[in-house]
This record gives structure tokens, sequence and C-alpha cells, in this order.
């Protein structure tokens, strides 16, 4: 009989139990069916990640777990953001499984995607990403923002695929490479595409989430973007560079000006312009430093070499106390 690759989504979860019990038949039946049909081992599993909820959602992945064994879980020792738990998922899986899918428990991703992800894949391509065809579903304002977060990616050197956001395939073979990426800031989205390998696009249209609140405002989009930029580009301090010498610039030719109308006995007092120009360039260089800064501050997190996730739970390995005396 033909060997199948065997396949792991990855779910990253926090404080889901509203929409776990919804979402969760939904992938057991797309395990299912692509199984049946072949593309893949009736061996695969589905891997919820608990990024350290504080409700009932690692209970509801053990019960999961216990009632059907396509059904996997672990659970990190506390919160460290949904881009430590996708890559605590993918790093389980990449010596056990042969291609994984991360995708969010929310339902707004179309989960009939996979079969065109698995199509590409066994197509020859190794990382598939999945692209948000259209917005209908987003209010004016999210769409600016969204696709504005793409373009200002882009545009600052961060290398991302357009209108996508974790929703990928990756295979073992390109995860084997991704291990060796060591840094703590973690940004997914920029980081998969630096790895290379053959990749494909798939489209798809997103729907609205099926239960619960979005754990991404705009503060947390904003938050995300400038760790991206900052984590994979050094252009925004090429900026300030750039700035710093248009700002020295106007300012020489303003005092060789200031000179010129010295000299001609055209001075004039000018107090108000003079405090604009001196809060000017001293709301550039505290910009300026706070960008540095950012900058300076993830070296010195990298230098800690602090671990990215801690595994505390696994359904298939639960934890036992053993006492020494």
């Amino acid at each position: 009989m033909e060997n199948k690759p065997l396949l792991w989504i990855v779910i990253p979860c926090y404080n889901e139990e509203a929409v776990l019990p919804v979402t969760a038949p939904l992938f057991l039946n797309k395990i299912n069916s692509l199984a049946a049909a072949g593309k893949i081992s009736d061996q695969s599993r589905i891997c919820f990640v608990n990024d350290g909820s504080k409700d009932s959602t690692w209970q509801l992945i053990c019960d999961f777990a216990r009632k059907d064994p396509h059904y996997i879980g672990i659970s990190q020792s506390r919160n460290r953001g949904h881009q430590s738990a996708v890559l605590a998922g993918r790093m389980e899986a990449k010596n056990k499984c042969d291609i994984t899918i991360s995708i969010d428990c929310d339902g707004q991703d179309d989960i009939n995607a996979m079969d065109r992800m698995v199509d590409e894949y066994l197509k020859g391509a190794e990382v598939v990403y999945g692209v948000r065809s259209k917005r209908k579903t987003d209010t004016f304002f999210k769409r600016f923002t969204a696709e504005g977060f793409y373009h200002v990616m882009n545009a600052m050197g961060a290398e991302v695929v357009f209108n996508h956001a974790d929703y990928r395939l990756i295979s073992t073979r390109v995860l084997e490479s991704f291990a060796d990426f060591r840094e703590v800031n973690i940004f997914l989205r920029g980081m998969v595409p630096l790895v290379g390998f053959p990749s494909a696009k798939v489209y798809y249209e997103r729907a609205e989430r099926i239960a619960g609140e979005s754990h991404y405002p705009l503060r947390k989009m904003l938050a995300l973007a400038f760790d991206g930029i900052t984590s994979l580009s050094v252009k925004p301090i090429r900026m300030i560079a750039g700035l710093g010498a248009i700002v020295s610039l106007i300012s020489f030719i303003g005092v060789i000006w200031a000179i010129v109308q010295a000299i001609l006995g055209h001075s004039v007092a000018g107090w108000a312009s003079t405090t604009c120009i001196v809060c000017f360039v001293g709301g550039i260089q505290l910009i300026s430093l706070g960008v540095i800064g950012e900058y300076i501050g993830k070296i010195y997190m990298e230098s800690k070499h602090r671990p990215r996730y801690i595994i505390s739970e696994r359904t298939w390995a639960p934890y036992e106390r053993h006492y020494r005396g």
C-alpha cells in the first residue's frame, strides 16, 4: 500500500472555551475527509496548543483527546503569545509527521482550503500560504488598517506575503531548517519566507468569528507590526540617519541665512520660531532614541537566550509527581 503524508493540524488556543466545542468537530471531519480521499494518512492528528488559558480550554482539550485519538494537545506553562504557541506546536510536530498546517481555532479561516494546500504540497511545494482573497466581513477601518499593515511591513524591509496571517502548510523538511532560527523575538509571517524552499499560495475567503472575542485588537496589531519590523529589518535606523542628515542640512542652511541677515543688518528677534525649531529637533531626537532603544532592547532579550516556550503538559503523557522520599 502506498505511503501517505502524515499531517498535524496545529491550533493555538487562548481562552477559547466558547469556540472549541464548535470548531473541534470541524477539524476532525476535515482530517477524516482528507484521509478518506487518500491525500493523508489516517494517523494524522489535530494538535491543540494551550497558550496558558485562564478558562477551561485545557480541560476541553483533554476531554477531546480522551474521546478520539485524532485529538492531541500540549499546554504551555504560561501565556507567551500567539506566535510562541504556533512555534511550540510546529516544533513538537517536527519529528512526528510529514506536514503541519497552522490555523486559528475561531473558524474564520476556511478549513476547506486545507484540501488545496495538501494538493500543492503533493505537487512539490514545501510551504503553502493561505491568503485572504477578500475582506468582505471587515469594516472599512479594519480593512484599511490590516492592508496598511502589510504595505508598511514590506516598505520597511520585512518580507511578508500580502494578506497572509498564520494559516499555512509547512513540510518537515522546512521545519528542520527553520529550527536553526534561534531568535527570541518571533514573527513567523516574516521568518518563514526567509527559509526559502518552493512555495505556493492558496486563496480563500475569511468568515466571521464563530464565537468568543478576537484577541487581536488594533493595539495588538500595531505592536505586532512594530515587533515584526524591528525583528526583521534595520531600515527604521537608516531612515533615522537620513532624517537626521536632512534636519542637519536645513539647520546649516538656516545658520548661513542668519549670518547673512546679520551682516546685512536685517536680523530679527524670533523667539517663537526658535522655540518651534528647538522643539521640532528635540522631538525627532526622542523618537530616534525610542526606535534605537527598541533595537537595543531586542538585543538585550536575545542575549539572555531564554526559551521561547515551555511545554508543561501533553495529553498523551500526563504529568505525574514522583517523590524522592
